[in-house]
């Protein structure tokens, strides 16, 4: 009797968010990822609605919670095999992990602290490039660097004679600190991300030059900088770029009268201070780049004029004094979608007054606060400045709306996602093609886009978006 492999699809099939695919090989199978719903894919129930008695192993691609988010459900659900995973995430995702579980109002802070003990004890590190086999099934599978996040990585499987490639999120080329994607060789089937699957991104080459521009531009209003950024990774992104600014910079001018090197830049985010202190005790994984930069006596991810703010209280007396003072200052802070977190008590006080500057650096998934921000804002119009709306632009922050006149950016080459030539450019590396690509974890515009792109250059492969019925 013939085994053949099944693929169901359990999140990013409707969206960008929820990541989690299910291989099954006869009677057992592996999850790849267990996400959290955000934006449009948002659920208040995360309970696991699948089966999961024939789930021998969690294979996590990177801890970013719309891919790890829902391991403490799993684990609720009995789920009690390895959660394998690369060294560096391990590492990583206990942080991640305790932070969703701080803004869990399902479990105590006891449960929470049980669930993390759990998934400790369950955690497998496996180094990048080496085979694992998975005890009592005809299931092995391996992770590849995919340039991402620290220690992200697409995974191969192989099973019943085929392979099949999980990509979870694919990084782009130039991304500080990391080492770039390993191209993938060859496979039957793969299952790929379509974030950016309808656009590529500015240059990443000279992106830091457009940040400096664009924050001394801002600077000239005489009000702040507003970033919000994800925890992990694009706030690492940002602190090793702005160090790299302020070397090369530092005596040219951020805003009137205050060099670069003495700007302050405040990182008020505890996840992400957090997030960045495990980023520096993890640099052995760092790309050659940055080990360069060590040696050379430079420190990437901390400088003079960081300012690291900690408990609520520092955070709220932080947030007064920036507001009643009219010294310049660029503020990371969490989180990158404006959904949470402490990037939204800036906001309430920041975008009303058109003086304040706010930078998008990464992707905005539909129905959340800076998707909202990001295509209502600024007030006025930047084709026609001088034709104001009917109704000034708004977006609502805890229930209540909020007026946008600040300045509004999107610097897109700072996203940690691929674009879509580095998306066609995994899947066209491979040799001989695959028979099928499965494209998830994208908006459905984003997919049409790219199936018709891939499809045109892949004309014997079948290239498939999976419907509702396919969710598993």
């Amino acid at each position: 009797m013939t085994t053949h492999i099944e693929i169901k699809h359990h999140g990013a099939v409707l969206g960008v968010t929820g990541s989690c695919h299910e291989l099954r090989v006869g009677e057992s199978s592996i999850l790849i990822d267990c996400g959290l719903f955000q934006g449009t894919d948002f659920r208040e129930d995360l309970d696991i609605d699948f089966e999961i008695e024939h789930i021998r192993a969690l294979v996590v691609t990177h801890v970013h919670v719309d891919h790890v988010g829902r391991i403490p459900y799993l684990l609720i659900a009995g789920f009690k095999g390895p959660i394998f995973c690369t060294e560096p995430s391990a590492e990583l995702l206990p942080a991640m992990l305790e932070d969703a579980l701080k803004f869990n109002e399902k479990y105590s802070k006891q449960q929470g602290k049980q669930i993390l003990k759990q998934m400790e004890r369950q955690l497998r590190p496996l180094p990048f490039e080496q085979w694992q086999s998975l005890l009592g099934t005809d299931i092995k599978f391996r992770f590849q660097h995919a340039g991402h996040i620290l220690g992200s990585a697409y995974v191969e499987c192989e099973a019943a004679g085929e392979r099949v490639i999980f990509s979870g999120d694919l990084g782009a080329p130039n991304s500080p600190l990391l080492i770039e994607t390993t191209p993938p060789t060859q496979c039957d089937v793969l299952v790929l991300e379509s974030t950016y699957g309808d656009k590529d991104h500015e240059s990443r080459v000279d992106r830091r030059l457009r940040l400096k521009s664009l924050v001394e531009q801002a600077f000239m209003d005489g009000g702040l900088v507003l970033i919000p950024a994800f925890s992990l990774g694009r706030t690492q992104d940002l602190l090793y770029e702005l160090e790299g600014i302020i070397h090369e910079f530092g005596q040219d001018h951020a805003a009137p009268n205050v060099p670069w090197n003495k700007l302050e830049i405040i990182l008020d985010s505890p996840l992400g201070a957090k997030i960045t202190e495990l980023y520096r005790s993890l640099k052995s994984y760092w790309n050659q780049e940055a080990q360069d930069l060590l040696k050379q006596g430079r420190h990437p991810l901390t400088f003079d004029q960081l300012t690291i703010i900690d408990s609520h209280e520092d955070h709220l007396i932080c947030l007064e004094s920036l507001v009643k003072s009219d010294k310049p200052a660029i503020v990371i802070a969490g989180s990158g979608m404006c959904a949470g977190g402490r990037v939204v008590n800036y906001l309430k006080e920041l975008l009303a007054d058109p003086h304040n500057d706010v930078i998008f650096v990464g992707f905005q998934a539909e129905d959340t606060p800076g998707r909202v921000i990001v295509q209502n804002g600024p007030r006025f119009g930047e084709d026609d400045p001088t034709d104001e709306p009917d109704e000034y632009a708004w977006v609502e922050l805890d229930g209540e709306r909020y007026e946008i006149n600040a300045q509004i950016h999107k610097l897109n080459g700072y996203s940690a996602h691929g674009g879509q030539t580095d998306l066609i450019n995994f899947a066209l590396a491979l040799g001989p093609p695959p028979r099928e690509i499965r494209l998830v974890h994208g908006e459905t515009a984003a997919k049409l886009v790219l199936q018709a792109k891939l499809q045109a250059l892949l004309p014997t492969v079948d290239v498939v978006i999976p419907l509702m019925e396919d969710a598993g």
